[in-house]
């Protein structure tokens, strides 16, 4: 067996060799002309990215915003192919824990749009959407709802999740792109000291005692 397992690792590592030999023949086999077609095709790539950079800012990704009724709601979602939006209410402190953390991504993140919707402005939508629990962040994908994030449940079931812990979670969705990059500014959390907990909310199976019911 021992025999085996190491005519085996001897196969593998002469294919892997062989497959390094011919990526460094590619590369030695290149001419000037070779090079400065990777070289435009890069040109073009990063053209091409910052050119949806600025379309990205144009409609206001970037920024997170309040969307003001339902029908800048679904102005939004027409114009715009990843859209992270929060369903808030003013009484709600976890709202504002939220708040501070999308403001964040929406900055690091130009891939979507970031917003929020009072729910108290919005029945119908609210209603739609089937949102029962404040905090919740929709997270919709060609203008159709593919995910939610339901109070803090998902975030460690604590307050004091950090930035990378929300962007991960709305990443699995496909909103956004995550890297492991992320500055020091993730893991400040000046709001815990002025919030006040909040109330334990009317039977939820679905989220933890201290999110609140949408009534």
């Amino acid at each position: 067996m021992e025999a085996v397992f190491q005519q085996k690792v001897r196969e593998v590592t002469k294919c892997i060799e062989k497959q390094l030999d011919d990526e460094i023949q590619k590369l030695d086999n290149l001419d000037i002309n070779d090079f400065e077609k990777l070289r435009e095709a890069r040109l073009k790539k990063l053209k091409l990215l910052q050119q949806q950079k600025q379309n990205w800012l144009a409609l206001g990704h970037g920024e997170y915003v309040e969307v003001y009724d339902e029908k800048e709601f679904f102005e939004v979602s027409k114009k715009s192919e990843n859209i992270v939006c929060l369903f808030y209410k003013d009484d709600s402190p976890r709202c504002k824990i939220v708040d501070h953390h999308l403001k964040i991504l929406a900055k690091n993140h130009l891939e979507a749009r970031f917003c929020r919707l009072n729910v108290e402005r919005c029945p119908f939508l609210t209603e739609r959407l089937k949102i029962k629990i404040i905090p919740t962040i929709s997270l919709i994908v060609n203008n159709k709802t593919k995910d939610y994030i339901v109070g803090f449940t998902e975030l460690g079931n604590c307050d004091d999740f950090s930035t990378e812990t929300l962007e991960k979670r709305i990443a699995l969705s496909g909103v956004i792109k995550y890297e492991e990059n992320y500055s020091s500014e993730s893991t400040k959390k000046p709001w815990l000291s002025q919030v006040v907990k909040p109330k334990t909310i009317r039977g939820s199976n679905t989220a933890n005692s201290d999110d609140s019911d949408i009534e």
